[in-house]
């Protein structure tokens, strides 16, 4: 009888816990559970930043006709347990700048995503826009989980470059995979594996360190010249 082919064995591994309310620091910024009575009024100023609504139109809400109807959306995720949702705060203004969460908690999978990021004019292209991307993957991974997410509109073309700057594989297109604002999507997949993370950890690491940057904030080394190498697939 042939013999059939199987995943290989995963040992001792015991599924992650979910992801803990605690905050996640950085030298650049920090993630705190997101909170609309102190995050609303910074975010929805740092938003309005956003003059023409871009960064609005691949999100599934939004943009928001006034300050009250988005503190009442804000309210009803910071309730939520998946999508489950930080404020990025930056560390030298102490200002809340964005959001990102992770969502599709899949603890017996081991399996997490991260979505639902909406960077402001304030933190797009800084350090600490990277650095929070950073800090959400390592922690999923020192948590235990196997696998990390991304995915987004297969027509956001600078979701997928962020997708793949910041170390995360291309896996492909799931046709009409949802419907949002009353318009299709197909969904492009990006990951990264715990057995990828220690060598994609080093290259954050050799990125963020303040000797990378000038004296006036500019890169040395680009990131995506250091993950470039640890793509498996790009797309």
């Amino acid at each position: 009888m042939a013999i059939q082919p199987i995943g290989f064995s995963l040992g001792d591994w015991i599924p992650p816990v979910r992801p803990p309310a605690e905050p996640m620091i950085g030298r650049y910024c920090r993630l705190e559970r997101l909170d609309a009575d102190r995050d609303a009024r910074p975010l929805f100023d740092a938003y309005a930043l956003d003059s023409e609504d871009r960064n609005w139109t691949y999100l599934a809400q939004g943009p928001f006709e006034n300050y009250a109807e988005f503190h009442t959306w804000l309210s009803d995720m910071a309730k939520l347990d998946d999508p489950f949702f930080f404020t990025i705060i930056d560390a030298e203004s102490q200002t809340s700048v964005g959001i990102a969460s992770y969502l599709r908690i899949t603890p017996p999978a081991g399996s997490i995503e991260v979505g639902h990021i909406h960077y402001s004019p304030l933190l797009q292209k800084t350090p600490s826009a990277t650095e929070a991307m950073y800090l959400m993957m390592r922690h999923a991974f020192e948590l235990g989980y196997r696998r990390y997410e991304w995915k987004c509109d297969a027509l956001n073309a600078p979701s997928r470059a962020a997708a793949q700057r910041l170390g995360l594989s291309y896996e492909g297109i799931f046709r009409q995979a949802t419907v949002y604002k009353q318009r299709n999507r197909d969904t492009a997949w990006y990951a990264t594996i715990d057995r990828e993370w220690p060598d994609l950890k080093l290259v954050f690491e050799q990125w963020l360190d303040p000797n990378n940057f000038d004296n006036d904030g500019n890169q040395r080394t680009r990131l995506s010249m250091l993950t470039a190498p640890l793509l498996k697939a790009r797309g």
